[in-house]
């Protein structure tokens, strides 16, 4: 299971890169307008410091648009993923991206049946998004197996990449039901540490060590 962190904000990578368990970062446009910086200055600062996938998404709807684009990302650096929607000019660009052995990531799927268009394409990633299938109370994470037998069952190497993660049991159970990729916000990342009984035992062991250390 690799993780990705999702977001733009340099601080917050800079944090999540220091945890040593960080593998990649995802941005998109709303991510970034966030920040308030120019795009390529921010995916500069950010190759900095991750060495690993980092998805940059493309803001055209049209083949030409998109490529254009795609090009223009992929030769910054090798680690540049481009980011596409999943749509028909979406895959079609993939398809050629895919052949000029660009790195792709599919945004913005919502039923298995995208996911294999994504896959027959040559989709590096495939980016199901399951916390806002919870929000219309739709399970996403009943998305996330039927992807994953999908890829098994044809031998797919399209990566799932599960996104829009809400909280730790999202990533629990898409690592149970195998899929390759998490990305989250710094905030779901931070929660993966806490545990009561971690936080009970570590003061239990610290408040007995001061006792004998009182006595001398």
């Amino acid at each position: 299971m690799k993780f990705f962190i999702d977001t733009a904000n340099i601080d917050e990578i800079k944090e999540a890169a220091s945890l040593g368990i960080l593998d990649g970062v995802t941005t998109n446009p709303s991510l970034v307008s966030k920040e308030g910086k120019d795009f390529r200055k921010l995916l500069d600062e950010i190759l900095k410091i991750v060495d690993g996938p980092i998805s940059a998404e493309v803001v055209s709807t049209d083949y030409d648009g998109i490529l254009k684009e795609a090009r223009e990302y992929a030769a910054i650096h090798k680690n540049i993923v481009i980011k596409v929607p999943l749509i028909k000019e979406g895959l079609k660009a993939v398809k050629t991206l895919t052949e000029e052995k660009i790195n792709t990531n599919v945004t913005l799927c919502f039923s298995p049946s995208q996911a294999l268009l994504a896959a027959k394409a040559g989709a590096t990633y495939i980016s199901p998004f399951v916390g806002r299938l919870d929000d219309i109370s739709t399970n996403g994470m009943d998305l996330i197996s039927q992807i994953v037998q999908i890829y098994r069952n044809y031998d797919y190497q399209t990566q799932v990449l599960v996104a829009s993660i809400r909280h730790p049991l999202h990533l629990v159970e898409a690592s149970l039901i195998g899929a390759d990729v998490c990305t989250m916000p710094f905030s779901v990342i931070d929660k993966l540490f806490n545990h009561p009984l971690t936080d009970n035992g570590l003061a239990k062991f610290l408040s007995d060590w001061k006792k004998l250390t009182d006595k001398k």
